[in-house]
């Protein structure tokens, strides 16, 4: 490894040196030649997993592209770069990433912002970084609507309703899974879909607290999807909101259970179950309280 980091130095030398150098053939030459040893010494420092000063190196490559006045060129350098200090540096990896969105958007390129806007999303979430995560998706999301690539839109947006939930901004990740599921409907590739995201509009509804809208979102679901009524899914939100209304936490835990031990739950649903089932213990204690 120590071997692939000298020759990068050697590489960075040289073009630190052609770069300061005179040209009787003009800047763009210089530049030019200055570049394309960067560009070696960068490759060359990331077989030697010498993952900062290839990053370093990238942005320096940024900047020798501006002055060639190669915009997408400057704007891939960082994104070289921010993938080498994804590595090591998560914060300088964000910095380059959004700079480097910030040039393709400038010259047009809004799906390769679309796309890097996710791999910003994407760090903060591996971060655990919800409100972040939640916002760069959405404008990614965004984007990518703009540009009609609909399916990663798509995509973007369920990150967007799941980070939302998390949060506790329940109105807003319904509203998400709700639209997804109903433009799912007449594709029959993405049909088979819309009962889980009818599932997960229900579970926002449930950790809310509204028994009215629960109810409200059942009917409203069955209408949408006529054969949501028949599913597991719809029956485990009828049960779970059938207990919240009896105030019965064993039951609520006799539902959850059941549903459990034929699909598995993941760690999201499971969340908001729990945060359900605390809603109803609070208020039985309090029911209790009062008497």
């Amino acid at each position: 490894m120590g071997d692939f980091e000298a020759k990068g130095d050697e590489f960075a030398k040289k073009a630190d040196k052609k770069l300061k150098s005179f040209s009787l053939f003009g800047s763009s030459s210089k530049y030019e030649d200055g570049a394309e040893l960067l560009d070696k010494a960068a490759n060359q420092y990331k077989l030697g997993k010498a993952w900062e000063k290839a990053g370093e190196t990238y942005v320096h490559l940024s900047e020798v592209h501006k002055k060639l006045e190669s915009e997408h060129e400057a704007a891939s350098a960082l994104v070289d770069a921010a993938n080498a200090y994804r590595k090591v540096n998560s914060a300088k990896a964000l910095e380059c990433m959004q700079n480097a969105v910030g040039i393709f958007t400038n010259i047009g390129r809004l799906s390769m912002a679309a796309k890097h806007l996710k791999d910003i999303a994407e760090i903060y979430e591996k971060e655990d970084n919800a409100e972040d995560a939640l916002t760069f998706y959405q404008q990614a999301a965004d984007l990518y609507a703009g540009e009609e690539v609909n399916s990663t839109s798509n995509q973007c947006k369920l990150k967007v309703a799941q980070f939302a939930a998390q949060l506790e901004q329940y109105p807003k990740a319904v509203e998400i899974y709700e639209e997804i599921a109903k433009s799912s409907l007449d594709n029959n590739l993405l049909r088979y879909s819309v009962k889980g995201y009818l599932l997960n509009a229900g579970l926002c509804h449930l950790a809310a607290g509204d028994v009215v809208n629960i109810r409200n979102a059942i009917d409203k679901y069955q209408e949408l999807d006529l054969s949501f009524s028949g599913t597991r899914e719809c029956k485990f939100i009828q049960d779970l909101a059938d207990a919240i209304e009896e105030g019965e936490v064993q039951k609520f835990t006799e539902v959850v259970y059941q549903f459990d031990s034929m699909t598995r739950l993941d760690p999201w649903k499971t969340t908001l179950l729990l945060r359900t089932k605390q809603n109803i213990t609070a208020k039985e204690q309090e029911e209790d309280d009062l008497t």
